[in-house]
């Protein structure tokens, strides 16, 4: 079900993993960003838009985990975009004549067998610098950042006061690092251009969990906090890992141990 995030910004959410797909209201049509998971929820978001008699015109895969770069027939046949870094990254991926075995040993049990691999990872990489997504609607800044993943960016709708911020920012996942020379000080780079692009942002919209109304500073703190504490050898004071975790998510507890012993041991 579509639910209505800012004007022209709607967000359609996955029942597992709470990934939320965003679409974006433009002149001819929608833009969507990182749909998903499953077949039928795809098939779902694609009706939802039939009923607003609006079609999907472009996408947008904020990066390259299966997760947000899916997509579906009934969805069109349209420019999907991303980084140039995020589109290499999906190439190499693709050009493995077993990737489609390799991704699908890694995703959730629950959902294995449901989730449509015919489409994935299609995107088109925009040159570098690209600051703008080209399309018939308001305008998009794109604020790419080492923080993650490959070819990470978030999305400003900057008319809108809406940020689209990927896998970053959630209230139910705490930080996950990209596997680089630098991990933790490329998730701080993240957070700093994130929270130089946020004076104006009212609406956040993670790639997973809750929409938030003016929370955007607040989870950026809670988020450096957390990248900081583990840089220095502590124990984040963090609700996402505590007794208060969201009903459900208490795995992160596991995903949050297992990053803190590699950073202990890369930093050691």
């Amino acid at each position: 079900m579509l639910r209505r995030a800012a004007e022209g910004v709607l967000v359609h959410q996955s029942e597992l993993l709470e990934n939320n797909a965003v679409v974006v209201q433009g002149g001819t049509g929608v833009l969507l960003v990182d749909p998903g998971l499953t077949g039928g929820e795809l098939a779902c978001l694609a009706d939802d838009l039939r009923e607003l008699g609006q079609p999907v015109v472009a996408g947008f895969a904020t990066h390259p985990d299966w997760d947000h770069a899916l997509w579906h027939a009934e969805l069109g046949d349209v420019p999907r975009y991303g980084t140039a870094h995020c589109a290499a990254y999906l190439r190499d991926l693709l050009s493995d004549a077993d990737w489609e075995t390799r991704l699908a040993e890694g995703l959730p049990p629950e959902i294995a067998d449901d989730v449509p691999l015919g489409l994935f990872g299609r995107v088109t990489g925009l040159p570098a610098g690209t600051a703008y997504l080209p399309w018939d609607g308001p305008r998009i800044r794109i604020i790419e950042h080492p923080a993650h993943a490959p070819g990470h960016a978030a999305l400003l709708i900057e008319e809108r006061g809406v940020l689209v911020a990927g896998d970053m920012l959630s209230d139910v996942l705490v930080p996950m690092f990209d596997d680089t020379a630098d991990p933790v000080e490329d998730y701080l780079t993240g957070l700093r251009l994130l929270e130089a692009a946020a004076a104006n942002v009212e609406i956040l919209v993670p790639g997973h969990g809750s929409v938030g109304t003016d929370q955007t500073r607040a989870r950026i703190s809670l988020d450096r906090a957390y990248v900081l504490a583990l840089r220095d050898g502590r124990e984040p004071d963090d609700p996402r890992i505590g007794p208060s975790a969201k009903p459900g998510w208490e795995w992160v507890r596991d995903l949050h141990e297992g990053q803190a012993r590699k950073i202990a041991r890369t930093s050691g």
